[in-house]
C-alpha cells in the first residue's frame, strides 16, 4: 500500500509536468525483494503479490491524461474527492475485470512477448534463488550467480547513465537532427534509453519492424508532405513547426490507424476470448476445491459470481459518480437520466474494446512505450459523439452552459475509459509474471483490484495541492500567479480540444480518416504476409499505427533493440556448431538467456532511476526549489550533450551485444 500511493503521487506530476510516467511494475518489485528479504521464510508469490498491486495503482495514473481538463473549461474549480476516487478506482476495477477472459487468449496461448512482464518475472526468479539450469547444486549456484550478475549489470548501467541523462543533464536522453528539402521538413530521432533498447531487444524483429514502418510514414512522408504545403506562424521556428504539424495532424493519422487495428485485433481475439472463457468455467465446474490442488491453481481466475457482485459494486459506484456529476447541471431531469445511463453504458462497452487493444498493444511494446493518450484521442471523439447526438435533441447547446457541460460530461465518460484503458494495458503484463513464476491467476486479480481502489485515494489529493501549487495552463486558481510555472498537462489539453472541436463542429476529420485507411492497408497487407509466408512475417497493424503516433524518440531504442537481437540470434544459430559442438541448441538457449536478464536489468535500472529522481523533484518543487535540482550543467551544455549520450548509447550496444556473444554453453563434469 505505501510503495503504491508513492508511485501514484510521483506518476501525477510527473504526468502533469512532462506529459510521460514510468512503469511502476519493476521497481515495486526490486523494493519488495529488497524488504521482504529480511523476513524469514519470504517467497517469490509474495514479491509478485507488492509488483502486482503497486503496479495498478502507478498505472491508474494516467488519469491525469484527461481529467484536468475539466479544469482547463472552467467546469471544475477543483478536484472533489469523492467524485475523482469513484472514477478512478471504478474504471481501474473494470479494467482488471475486463483483463480476465482476455488472459487465456493473451497471455496463456499467445506468443506476444509482454517485454516487461518477462522481465519481471526474470528479476523475481533471479532475485528468489529459484533459477534452475543444471542438475548439480553446483552447476546451480553457478548459474544463480551469473543471472544475477547480468540484472545487477544492466540495472547499475542502466541507473548509472539515466543518472547522468535525467539527473545531472550532462548527457542527453534523445536528440533529433533537422533536415530541410526544399519546403518540407523532417528529422532524423534519436532516443538514447535504456530500457526502450531492453525492451526492443524483447518484442523481437516483427514489432520492430512494424514500429519503423509507421516511424517512416510519419517522418519520411506525412511531416515533410505537410510542412511543404502549409504554412508556419509568424517567427516559428522550422523544428516547432515540424513538431506542430506532427502533434495536431499526423498523430491524429496515428490515432485513426490505431482505433481501427483495435478494432481488427478484437475481431480476431473474439473466438479465442471465447474458447478461453468456457475453458475457465469447465475447470471450476469439474473442480470445485480446484484451489486446493497444485495441478490446477495456476489455472484460476476470479469465480463468475465475485466477478458479477464486483462488477455490479462497480456499476452501483459509477451510477453515483454520473448523478453527483450530471444533477449539479442545468438540465431536465429526463435528460439527466439519459445521459448517467448512457454514459456508463459508453464507458463500459467502450472500455471492454480498449482493454482487448491496449492488452494487446502492451504484449507488442510493452507497458511504457503503449500509446494510452492515442486510445484517449479514439475515446473522447466516441464520447463527444454520444453527447452531441442526445444533447442535440434537448437544445442544450444553444447556450454557452450547456456547451461546457456537454464538453465537460464527455470529459468525464472518457475519464473512465482511460482509467480501464490504463489498468488493463498494465495488468496482463502482470498476469504474464505471474503466468512465468507459477502465480494464481485469481488472488492476483483480487490483488490488482485493491491495488486500484487504494491509488484511487491519492490521486484527487494530489491533483489538487498540484493544481493550487502551480495551475494548469489556461487554468488558474489565483490571478497573481505565473502562467510560466502552470503544469502543463500536454495531453489533457489535447484531448480538451478534441471535445471542444467536435461541438464547435471545426474538427478536422479527414486525418483521422485518412488514418483508418491506413490502417486498413496495414491489416491487408499484414494479412497478405502471414498467408504467404505461413505466419513466418507478419506486420502486425496496431504497431504501425503506434509508430504513427508515438514520439520518434522513443521508437528509435526499440527498433535497435529488436534489430541487435535477431541479428544476436541469427549469428548465434550460424556459428552454434563452432562454438558449443554436440550442444548447438543449448548453446543458442544460454546466450539468449543472459540476453533476457541483461535486458532486464537495463529496464530495472532505469526505472527505479526515473523512480528515485521524481522523488527528489517532487520534495524540490513542493520545498520551493529547482525543478532541476541534480543538474550539473546549463542549458548552454546541450549541444556537448548530445554527442556524449550518442556515444554512450553506442557503446552500450557494443557491450550489450558482446556481453551475449561471450556466453558459452559449458557442461559440468
Amino acid at each position: 500500500m505505501l510503495i503504491t500511493v508513492i508511485f501514484t503521487a510521483s506518476n501525477v506530476y510527473l504526468g502533469l509536468k512532462v506529459g510521460l510516467t514510468f512503469s511502476s511494475s519493476i521497481p515495486a518489485a526490486v523494493i519488495s525483494m529488497a524488504i521482504l528479504r529480511m523476513f524469514k521464510d519470504s517467497n517469490i508469490l509474495e514479491n509478485n503479490m507488492v509488483q502486482t498491486q503497486a503496479s495498478a495503482a502507478g498505472t491508474l495514473s494516467a488519469i491525469i491524461f484527461i481529467l484536468p481538463g475539466l479544469l482547463m473549461i472552467g467546469y471544475w474549480q477543483n478536484f472533489p474527492f469523492w467524485e475523482t476516487f469513484l472514477l478512478c478506482a471504478c474504471g481501474g476495477s473494470l479494467g482488471v475485470l475486463f483483463t480476465i477472459p482476455l488472459r487465456r487468449a493473451m497471455v496463456v496461448n499467445s506468443t506476444l512477448p509482454y517485454p516487461e512482464g518477462r522481465a519481471a518475472a526474470e528479476i523475481l526468479k533471479v532475485g528468489s534463488d529459484l533459477r534452475k539450469e543444471a542438475n548439480t547444486s553446483g552447476h546451480k549456484r553457478t548459474a544463480q550467480a551469473s543471472g544475477m550478475k547480468d540484472i545487477v549489470s544492466g540495472t547499475a548501467l542502466a541507473g548509472f547513465i539515466s543518472l547522468c541523462a535525467n539527473g545531472f543533464h550532462v548527457m542527453s536522453s534523445e536528440f533529433s537532427y533537422w533536415i530541410h528539402i526544399g519546403k518540407s521538413i523532417t528529422q532524423i530521432p534519436m532516443g538514447f534509453s535504456m530500457a526502450l533498447l531492453g525492451a526492443g531487444y524483447l518484442i523481437g524483429i516483427t514489432s520492430g519492424i512494424a514500429i519503423l514502418v509507421g516511424t517512416v510514414l510519419a517522418w519520411v512522408v506525412f511531416v515533410p508532405y505537410l510542412t511543404s504545403v502549409m504554412i508556419p506562424v509568424d517567427g516559428q521556428t522550422a523544428a516547432a513547426f515540424a513538431k506542430m504539424i506532427w502533434a495536431q495532424k499526423v498523430r491524429f493519422i496515428g490515432a485513426g490507424c490505431i482505433g481501427i487495428a483495435a478494432v481488427w485485433t478484437l475481431i480476431t481475439l473474439a473466438k479465442p476470448v471465447v474458447d478461453g472463457i468456457k475453458m475457465s468455467m469447465a475447470v471450476i465446474r469439474s473442480n470445485d476445491s480446484a484451489e486446493k490442488r497444485e495441478l490446477h491453481h495456476t489455472d484460476i481466475d476470479m469465480t463468475p459470481k465475485s466477478v458479477a457482485i464486483v462488477f455490479i459494486a462497480i456499476l452501483i459506484g459509477l451510477a453515483l459518480t454520473f448523478y453527483s456529476f450530471v444533477s449539479s447541471a442545468p438540465i431536465p431531469t429526463s435528460l439527466m437520466v439519459i445521459y448517467i445511463v448512457v454514459g456508463i453504458a459508453v464507458a463500459v462497452l467502450m472500455g471492454f474494446f480498449v482493454a482487448a487493444a491496449c492488452g494487446y498493444m502492451a504484449g507488442l511494446i510493452g507497458t511504457s512505450a503503449s500509446p494510452i493518450s492515442g486510445i484517449g484521442i479514439l475515446g473522447i471523439i466516441v464520447s463527444s459523439l454520444v453527447v452531441l447526438v442526445i444533447g442535440s435533441s434537448y437544445n442544450i447547446f444553444i447556450t454557452p452552459e450547456g456547451t461546457k457541460f456537454a464538453t465537460a460530461l464527455a470529459i468525464f465518460i472518457t475519464s473512465v475509459i482511460v482509467s480501464i484503458a490504463s489498468i488493463s494495458n498494465d495488468n496482463l503484463q502482470d498476469l504474464k509474471t505471474g503466468y512465468l513464476v507459477g502465480a494464481t491467476p485469481w488472488k492476483q486479480q483480487v490483488a490488482l483490484i485493491l491495488g486500484s481502489v487504494i491509488g484511487s485515494f491519492a490521486i484527487a489529493p494530489v491533483l489538487t495541492l498540484l493544481y493550487q501549487a502551480y495551475g494548469f495552463t489556461g487554468a488558474l486558481p489565483r490571478p497573481d500567479m505565473d502562467p510560466t510555472q502552470a503544469l502543463a498537462a500536454p495531453q489533457a489539453t489535447l484531448m480538451t480540444t478534441i471535445a471542444q472541436g467536435i461541438f464547435s463542429s471545426n474538427l478536422d476529420w479527414n486525418f483521422i480518416l485518412f488514418g483508418i485507411g491506413i490502417g486498413i492497408a496495414a491489416i491487408i497487407i499484414n494479412l497478405i504476409l502471414t498467408k504467404a509466408t505461413n505466419q513466418r512475417l507478419s506486420l502486425p497493424p496496431l504497431a504501425v499505427g503506434m509508430g504513427i503516433y508515438l514520439p520518434p524518440t522513443l521508437e528509435i531504442p526499440l527498433v535497435i533493440g529488436s534489430v541487435m537481437g535477431y541479428g544476436i540470434q541469427r549469428y548465434l544459430r550460424q556459428r552454434a556448431a563452432k562454438r558449443s559442438p554436440g550442444y548447438e541448441k543449448e548453446d543458442v538457449e544460454a546466450c539468449n538467456h543472459h540476453g533476457v536478464l541483461f535486458a532486464s536489468g537495463l529496464i530495472v535500472g532505469e526505472s527505479l532511476m526515473g523512480v528515485i529522481i521524481a522523488m527528489i523533484i517532487v520534495f524540490s518543487v513542493t520545498s520551493g526549489g529547482s525543478e532541476d535540482p541534480l543538474a550539473l550543467v546549463g542549458k548552454s551544455f546541450s549541444g556537448i550533450a548530445d554527442w556524449i549520450g550518442l556515444a554512450v548509447f553506442a557503446a552500450v550496444i557494443v557491450a550489450f551485444i558482446g556481453h551475449v556473444l561471450h556466453t558459452k554453453y559449458t557442461i559440468e563434469k
